[in-house]
This record gives structure tokens, C-alpha cells and sequence, in this order.
């Protein structure tokens, strides 16, 4: 048994209903009151999701998953699916599982898979990565004055659209936060 401050994205918990994994979580420490994790579930067995609060003094059953880097090879109708390096088996994850982060997969990209029994469950995404600005229109005169704090809306290869400064161009390419969806930086020439 653990405690629920070991809860994280990935893990997977042993309840009474089955395998869940933790798709979200959030450790909350009120000014009053016990601190506790608040979190959503996905059952592997039947893919309800459900929302979950764990106190601290409580314990959780946490199984262990194993963890490996694989590449990202391709999306069929099948789901997405990856390679572990070192063996070659391929793991094919559900668009429902992979969710909001197929927008930031692109062919040959590695990334760390926690699976279980053989099934992948989740997937932990580099926190930044690199793209190209494929569509950003130009600042006009007046909008340049007041510095970096302006923002617009560019598109990036992949078509992922994200806030980023007015002296982006097209052509150039930023760092952006996987986990929040938002531009970091420029990408260092080199």
C-alpha cells in the first residue's frame, strides 16, 4: 500500500472495481483541513472515467506498470502506435487513450509508455518540444511598440495553434510547454 501523494500520471491503481489508471491529478493543500489528491481515473478494462479524491492519511493500491521508451511509428483506424527500441514490439494505444496529446506526436518521436501486462496505458510526452511556425501574420506598425507582451495566434506544423508574440514570422520555429499548451520560447539556431 501507498500513500496518494505518490500519485501521479501513469500510475496505476488497484481498487475493488478493477485497474485504474491516472489520466489527471492534483495534490491540494487547503489552509484548512487535510491536504488531499484530487483525481480522474480511467477503468483498463472498460474505459469509464471517473473523478476521484484521495486524502492523505488514506492508502491507495498502487500496481506497478512497466515503463518504457518507445518511439512513435504511426495512426491508422487502428489507434497510434509505437516501438520499444530495444525489442521491437510494437504497442498499439486507442485515440481515446492518447487523447489531447496526438496533436503533438509526430513520426519518430520517443516518448516514455507506462504498460501493464503488455497494453499501454499512457503516454509521457517530452514537456517542450520544437516546431515550426507554418502561419502567423504580420504585426503591423503600431503593435510592435509596446514589446513582447502582445500575443497572437500561430500555427505550427501539425496544425496546432498557440498564443505566441508578436515578433514571431513564419518560417521560424518556437519551443512550446506540451503539458500547458503554450509557447515557451524561440528555438535556439544551431
Amino acid at each position: 500500500m501507498a500513500s496518494p501523494s505518490d500519485i501521479k500520471k501513469g500510475v496505476v491503481l488497484r481498487d475493488p472495481q478493477g485497474l485504474w489508471v491516472v489520466v489527471e491529478f492534483q495534490h491540494v493543500n487547503p489552509g484548512k483541513g487535510a491536504a488531499f489528491v484530487r483525481t480522474r481515473i480511467k477503468n483498463i478494462q472498460t474505459g469509464k472515467v471517473l473523478e476521484a479524491t484521495y486524502k492523505t492519511s488514506e492508502t491507495v493500491d498502487i500496481v506497478d506498470v512497466d515503463h518504457r521508451r518507445v518511439q512513435y511509428l504511426f495512426h491508422d483506424n487502428t489507434g497510434f502506435t509505437f516501438m520499444d527500441q530495444g525489442t521491437y514490439e510494437q504497442v498499439t494505444m486507442s485515440d481515446d487513450d492518447i487523447g489531447d496529446q496526438a496533436k503533438y506526436l509526430r513520426e519518430g518521436l520517443e516518448v516514455n509508455m507506462s504498460l501493464f501486462e503488455g497494453r499501454g496505458l499512457a503516454i509521457e510526452l517530452p514537456r517542450k518540444m520544437t516546431f515550426k511556425v507554418v502561419e502567423a501574420m504580420d504585426a503591423s506598425a503600431g503593435n510592435t511598440v509596446s514589446g513582447g507582451n502582445m500575443m497572437k495566434d500561430v500555427t505550427l506544423d501539425g496544425g496546432i495553434v498557440v498564443r505566441a508574440p508578436l515578433f514571431i514570422k513564419q518560417g521560424e520555429e518556437i519551443v512550446v510547454n506540451t503539458e500547458t499548451g503554450e509557447y515557451v520560447e524561440r528555438a535556439q539556431k544551431g
